[in-house]
């Protein structure tokens, strides 16, 4: 097992590997402008890609990027400022204002180089018209635990922001904007992206307003805002935004390929899955049926093979444990695999922060539910209290990578070698 655990973990830093900043941005840069160039940006991999700005940018450069505490690196010219994330704080309040005023006064003769990766929700917080930052962080609160998939968050988050859903570009008019994503949603939508400060929101705040009501959360203030056609974000007609311009640098896709290409020369058959969403459990209940199906019956691929996922589960949280969506996905996946024997896994999120714990996520073995069982922990009751960390914890099966600097959400790998 000690084999497959060291190919599950090199799997994933492949995956990481392929979509980090420093070695991917700069054959996406644009040519510099006749004017100023300003580079504006947030996001977990904000400071990894100001950096790399920096260190191919052939002129001169000004600006300011946010990212989460911990995730800073120095750069020469662009200030980093470091912020909390998932719930947003004072310091990202006042990063958000000085990047929304940075935007303003531009000429058309100038370029605006927005660098955008998951995180920028949470880390470009100015509330909108008669919100304060504690409606905010309880709204924000609210929905991380709801369930609500990154869509239905981020269209909130949009309609209730003075920076985001397209408003930042709009501020940024008439210089040339252009966005750099990394991209951490399913289907790599650059709108939904940070919730898309720089790309027109085809959402509305009718929408904003029933997802809140669809998952019950009743925020006085935020309710009277949604309920008001100040919250409404720009349009894709609006002529504001017109001539701006969106790049992809990194993708899920991207990692999943990687670690395809490396699980191929360890002599593995790769299935990729793609980009999923979903409570965490129901997914895992799916990746352990096509994990039994390979080892029973050599389908959709014969073994040894290695089943690769990404994109965002959620988690309805109802304990108290401590959770992370891959701990949880783990979990269900070690309780309805029941110690199947020649099937392991790694689940992790490639920002390195799995939620909101100290860990990128976990490795699962054939014997994790025996080992567990001989220290007196029941998965089953530890899966009901969402302590998916505290369960992994125990065994001394988290991974912890620490801030990785990039950020395409989460990477799940189930090796079957029979």
């Amino acid at each position: 097992m000690t084999d497959d655990r060291d190919v599950l973990r090199r799997l994933f830093q492949a995956a990481i590997g392929a979509v980090d900043p420093l070695k991917i941005l700069a054959p996406h840069l644009p040519p510099p402008p006749r004017g100023r160039t300003i580079v504006l940006g947030a996001g977990k991999a904000a400071a990894a890609m100001a950096k790399a700005v920096e260190d191919h940018w052939p002129g001169p450069l000004s600006g300011l990027v946010v990212t989460r505490y911990g995730h800073g690196l120095p750069c020469r010219q662009i200030e980093v400022v470091e912020a909390a994330h998932p719930v947003p704080d004072a310091a990202g309040q006042e990063a958000a204002r000085r990047i929304l005023a940075m935007a303003q006064g531009l000429t058309e003769d100038d370029l605006v180089l927005c660098l955008i990766s998951g995180g920028a929700s949470a880390l470009l917080a100015i509330p909108g018209e008669g919100l304060t930052l504690a409606d905010k962080q309880a709204v924000n609160k609210a929905l991380l635990k709801s369930g609500a998939n990154i869509a239905e968050m981020n269209c909130v988050r949009k309609h209730l922001s003075a920076i985001k859903g397209g408003r930042l570009a709009a501020a940024a008019h008439p210089a040339k904007l252009v966005s750099l994503l990394i991209s951490d949603v399913p289907g790599d939508d650059p709108s939904v992206i940070g919730s898309g400060p720089t790309v027109a929101d085809p959402s509305t705040r009718l929408d904003a307003l029933a997802i809140m009501q669809k998952y019950g959360i009743d925020n006085a203030a935020a309710l009277r805002l949604l309920s008001s056609p100040a919250s409404e974000t720009p349009k894709p007609h609006d002529a504001r935004l017109a001539g701006c311009e969106s790049r992809m640098l990194g993708t899920m896709q991207a990692a999943l390929q990687a670690a395809a290409d490396l699980a191929r020369k360890e002599g593995l058959t790769p299935i990729v899955l793609g980009d999923l969403e979903g409570e965490a459990r129901d997914v895992a209940l799916v990746h352990a049926g096509i994990a039994r199906q390979v080892a029973r019956h050599d389908q959709p691929s014969p073994s040894p093979a290695v089943i690769l996922s990404g994109g965002e589960t959620t988690v309805t949280v109802r304990g108290q444990g401590r959770g992370g969506r891959n701990a949880e996905f783990l979990l269900a996946l070690a309780v309805a695999l029941d110690g199947h024997p020649g099937i392991s896994a790694v689940a992790g999120d490639t920002d390195g922060i799995d939620g909101t714990e100290d860990n990128a996520g976990a490795l699962l073995a054939p014997d994790s539910l025996a080992r567990a069982a001989a220290i007196g922990i029941n998965a089953k009751a530890m899966l009901a209290n969402n302590d998916g960390y505290g369960f992994f914890s125990r065994l001394g099966d988290l991974i912890v990578t620490g801030p990785t600097r990039t950020n395409v959400n989460d990477f799940r790998a189930i090796l079957v070698r029979q």
